[in-house]
């Protein structure tokens, strides 16, 4: 169902690509076969999202192959689907195995708690899957128009509540996959389905656009609770969990020049009691659904439903299709979004330690064999892994007699002093960019390094090595690596040139804003030089760089939409 003013409007090409797919087949399985290219059809490309599977090409490469008249480096990237980010060792030691065998030998982190494969050739694809699927995992919904990867605090045997808000997370990405068999046919070979088949909850073109979910249980925000289309934020009172203020309508992702475009930090709906979950979270679904833009892919998120039509109506429907009535919201407040580094003690008498990973990047370097540390623990270890928001690892459940054997393989291969790091470089997201991403305008990942060592010279200098400080870039304006919510954000216009914003609280309760529309990284610390100097001396008891700098530095009239601070 459609609104009236979008009924006369012609229906984005990616509808009629869905509708045409019978549930998201479309020619998938006949273009895997055709042995004459490394790409698969323009309609592929969109279905296979679906699969978690993007088709891209080495981009450092282009221009010489061009020249050479040969076909671009084609090879996919696969986001398997990991809610909550936990992994069992013997999985970790599969995928460490698939992306040596078959995609680049490094495994990605993202950050949405789940792994990335990047490399992988057309003719690998369905191998990898089947391998990973003996070990129950797989790339469902992964990616595509369709509720993806559920975050969830990542370390939940701290504590019995933890645990109870993984435990939820996890039941409703179950809850919301797609029912369409067209996955087990395509990459498992499993027989096909002869009729009847149904999505009940997405219909047979699915949703607007891309719909993520998230847990959070202050006072840690680390999931970015308010940049997520639907947020349910734990609400804990005597000890127990009350329930979840519900929140709806984030989301980062932008145009550069198209003012219709925007970041928007979520509205909360209210209060539900557990059991309500999956419940509200279908009626949600099924609102954007029904309402969401399917005329304009800028403009389809759930954001912009929300937006347009406003949030009580919005709460209105919701609640007339869950038959629930919401609760006034509960009190919540968030202090940060780190994670916990190096040994923490859990509730049950074990351990986890808390690993930091630049970028979330896994791989081997001389001096530095993160990799192969990492599969020599897997080989070891009884507990399971965690995978943070924040592209970083936690080894989880480890026995005080498994603790000195862990951290030994850490010593060993020189990765105990990684968590030694200033709280800037702990803190630092990216996306991946170039070379891989079709959408990056600039670096982000392989530029970070550089930018890190410039501002932790600054910061030094300002005796402020031990403060939190967000800093994220991002290749382009989609905001991967949510860049919005960042006390210093960079997004990629050109190559070696960003946006940059300034302003975000730390605990990801209030966007930042533009402080200047293009600028290169040097230039950029050359800016912000006498703002960090001035902040050190300045700055109030308790105050962060961010909460200065929308306090000091930036004019008032600059701000980004639907900015405000959720407490």
């Amino acid at each position: 169902m459609s609104s009236n003013s979008e009924a006369v409007k012609p229906l984005s090409a990616n509808e009629i690509i869905k509708a045409d797919s019978h549930l998201l087949r479309g020619s998938i399985a006949a273009d895997l076969i055709d042995s004459s290219t490394g790409n698969i059809s323009d309609n592929s490309n969109q279905l296979t999202k679906f699969h978690g599977l993007y088709m891209q090409d080495d981009r450092d490469l282009r221009n010489a192959l061009k020249k050479a008249g040969k076909e671009k480096a084609f090879a996919f990237m696969l986001r398997a689907r990991l809610p909550g980010g936990v992994a069992t060792p013997q999985q970790w030691l599969v995928l460490d195995q698939l992306a040596g065998e078959m995609a680049s030998p490094s495994l990605r982190l993202t950050t949405r708690q789940t792994f990335q494969f990047h490399g992988i050739l057309k003719g690998n694809i369905k191998a990898l899957v089947k391998r990973m699927h003996k070990v129950l995992l797989d790339s469902i919904a992964a990616c595509g128009d369709v509720n993806r990867n559920v975050m969830a605090p990542p370390n939940p045997e701290r504590s019995p509540l933890l645990q109870q808000v993984y435990d939820q997370a996890r039941a409703w990405s179950e809850y919301a996959l797609p029912k369409t068999h067209a996955y087990h046919e395509i990459w498992l070979d499993e027989e096909l389905v002869a009729g009847g088949e149904v999505e009940p909850m997405y219909g047979p073109t699915y949703l607007p656009r891309k719909f993520k979910t998230g847990f959070a249980l202050p006072p840690s925000n680390d999931i970015d609770v308010f940049s997520q289309d639907l947020g349910f934020i734990a609400i804990v009172e005597n000890d127990q969990l009350a329930g979840y203020n519900v929140t709806v309508g984030g989301g980062l992702g932008m145009s550069h020049g198209n003012a219709e475009t925007f970041p928007r930090l979520a509205d909360v709906l209210g209060f539900i009691s557990p059991d309500k979950v999956n419940t509200i979270g279908q009626a949600v679904l099924m609102t954007q659904r029904d309402y969401g833009d399917r005329t304009n892919r800028k403009h389809a998120r759930l954001k912009y439903t929300i937006e347009d039509r406003g949030v009580e109506w919005f709460k209105a429907e919701v609640e007339k299709r869950a038959g629930i009535t919401f609760e006034a919201a509960r009190p919540f407040h968030f202090t940060t979004i780190e994670d916990p580094h190096g040994w923490q003690e859990c509730a049950d008498g074990n351990w986890f330690y808390g690993l930091h990973i630049l970028s979330g990047r896994i791989k081997d370097l001389p001096g530095w064999p993160m990799k192969t540390a990492l599969r020599e623990i897997a080989q070891i270890h009884t507990g399971d892994f965690r995978l943070t928001p924040s592209q970083n690892l936690t080894i989880s459940g480890v026995t005080p007699a498994q603790k000195p054997l862990i951290d030994e393989i850490l010593t060993r291969h020189g990765l105990s002093g990684e968590n030694n790091q200033s709280r800037l470089r702990l803190n630092a997201l990216s996306c991946v960019a170039l070379p891989t991403c079709g959408l990056a305008l600039a670096e982000s990942e392989r530029v970070l390094p550089e930018m890190l060592e410039k501002f932790e010279t600054v910061l030094e200098e300002a005796g402020l090595r031990d403060d939190a400080i967000s800093l994220r870039v991002t290749g382009c304006p989609n905001g991967c690596a949510r860049p919005y919510l960042a006390e210093i954000g960079f997004v990629g216009r050109a190559p070696n040139k960003y946006a940059l914003y300034l302003g975000a609280s730390y605990n990801g309760t209030r966007l930042n804003r533009l402080y200047t529309p293009s600028t290169n990284i040097d230039d950029a610390v050359t800016m912000l030089t006498p703002i960090i100097k001035r902040y050190a001396l300045e700055r109030n008891d308790g105050e962060g760089f961010g909460d200065y700098c929308d306090r000091v530095i930036l004019p008032k009239d600059a701000t980004f939409h639907s900015i405000g601070t959720r407490e």
